[in-house]
C-alpha cells in the first residue's frame, strides 16, 4: 500500500511540473535519466560535489565535450528534504530571475528519479573560501568578502520586494551562497522557501525549519515566520564572513561555541571591535569600513525584529560601503547618491544607539 501512494505521489509531482511548463510558467527544461547519467559519466563517485540535505550534487556535461558544464542535484529518497522540497525548489526557481540567484536550467522526473539541473558555479560556495580553511589557502580579502555580502543581499532583496508574492527563503547561510568566476553571490537552494505573507497578515505560521544557529530567535520560538527572519540569518553569516568563525562551532572554546553571543558584549565596546575581525586578514581592511560592517550585522542580529532594517535598507548601506572600501566589482553600480548615503548613515547610527 505505501509503494502505492508514493508511486502515486512522484506521478503528481510530475504532472505538477508539466502542467506549469504546458502553461508557460516553467522556462527550465525536461531532462531525461538517461541524458543526465550520459552528462556525469554514469554519477560516477568522481563527479561527485558534494551532499546536502536534499542530497547529491554531480557536475556533468551536456551534450558533447564542448556542451555547458552543468550540477545535476539528486534526490535522496532517504534524505531529509523529500518530493515536497523538489517541487517547491522546481517551482521557485522556474518563477524567479536574479542575477544574485541560481539559474534552474531543467528537471528529471523520469520514473522514480527526481533531480535538478543548474548551471555550474565553478568557485563552489562561500562556505568553501570562507570557513575552516585548510593550511596554506590565502583567505577572502576584505573587499571581495564586501562584495559577496551585497551579492547575497540584493538575492534577499528581489525575494522579499520584487517578487510577487514575496518569498521568505528560510535557509540563508554560507553553503547556500554559491559564487561564479566574478565571485558574485548567487542564492541557491530553495526547497524550504515560503510564500510571504500577504494582504493584512503581518506573518507565515508554519513548522520551524532551517538551520540551527541561523535562525531568527522569534521565528524558532513561535514559528511565526516574516522577511525580517531573513534579515536575522543574513546577520549571522555577515557575522560569518567579518569574523571568518562559524556560527556555532563546538570545537571552539566555550564562550565562541556560538558566534552571535560571542559577538554580542563586543558589539558594545569600540575597543574591541577589532577582536571580531578575522585573524587571517592581518589587519588588511579599513578601520571605519570594519565598524560599519559590525553596525550593519548589529542591527540586523536585533532580538526584536521589529528593531532589525528593511533588506532594501541593508543593500543600501553595502552599496555605500563596498564603493567606499574600494571593493566594488566593475559591474556593479556607481556610488550611492547622497539619499543613500543617509540611509546607510541612518543604520549605522541606528547601532550605535542600540548599543
Amino acid at each position: 500500500m505505501r509503494c502505492n501512494a508514493v508511486s502515486y505521489r512522484h506521478r503528481r509531482v510530475a504532472e505538477d511540473i508539466l502542467k506549469m511548463e504546458k502553461a508557460g510558467k516553467v522556462t527550465a527544461r525536461a531532462f531525461t535519466y538517461a541524458e543526465l547519467s550520459e552528462a556525469t559519466g554514469g554519477f560516477r563517485p568522481e563527479s561527485l560535489l558534494g551532499e546536502g540535505g536534499f542530497g547529491p550534487v554531480y557536475r556533468g556535461r551536456l551534450g558533447s565535450s564542448s556542451g555547458p558544464e552543468v550540477a545535476v542535484k539528486q534526490l535522496d529518497r532517504n534524505g531529509m528534504q523529500g518530493t515536497r522540497e523538489f517541487l517547491v525548489e522546481a517551482l521557485m526557481l522556474s518563477l524567479l530571475k536574479h542575477s544574485n540567484l541560481v539559474t534552474l536550467l531543467g528537471f528529471c522526473t523520469d520514473a522514480d528519479h527526481r533531480m535538478l539541473i543548474y548551471e555550474y558555479m565553478p568557485l563552489g560556495s562561500l562556505e568553501d573560501h570562507l570557513l575552516d580553511l585548510p593550511p596554506g589557502r590565502a583567505p577572502l580579502d576584505w573587499a571581495t568578502r564586501m562584495r559577496v555580502a551585497q551579492g547575497a543581499a540584493r538575492g534577499l532583496e528581489y525575494l522579499h520586494d520584487t517578487a510577487r508574492p514575496p518569498v521568505i527563503y528560510r535557509d540563508f547561510k554560507a553553503s547556500n551562497i554559491l559564487l561564479d568566476t566574478g565571485f558574485r553571490a548567487r542564492l541557491s537552494d530553495f526547497g524550504l522557501a515560503k510564500v510571504g505573507p500577504v494582504g493584512d497578515k503581518s506573518h507565515v505560521s508554519t513548522r520551524v525549519m532551517g538551520t540551527y544557529g541561523y535562525c531568527a530567535p522569534e521565528y524558532a520560538l513561535t514559528g511565526k515566520l516574516t522577511t525580517m527572519s531573513d534579515v536575522y540569518s543574513f546577520g549571522v553569516v555577515f557575522l560569518e564572513i567579518i569574523t571568518g568563525s562559524r556560527a556555532i562551532d563546538t570545537t571552539r572554546p566555550p564562550e565562541k561555541h556560538n558566534l552571535v553571543l560571542w559577538a554580542a558584549p563586543r558589539f558594545k565596546d569600540k575597543r574591541r571591535f577589532a577582536e571580531m575581525a578575522d585573524p587571517l586578514l592581518k589587519g588588511a581592511y579599513p578601520t571605519k569600513g570594519l565598524y560599519q560592517a559590525l553596525a550593519i550585522a548589529a542591527m540586523c542580529l536585533q532580538e526584536d525584529a521589529t528593531m532589525r532594517p528593511a533588506i532594501s535598507d541593508v543593500v543600501t548601506a553595502l552599496d555605500y560601503l563596498t564603493v567606499a572600501g574600494g571593493g566594488a566589482a566593475a559591474n556593479e553600480p556607481p556610488a550611492p547618491n547622497p539619499n543613500q548615503q543617509q540611509q546607510q548613515t541612518d543604520i549605522i547610527g541606528h547601532a550605535g544607539e542600540q548599543a
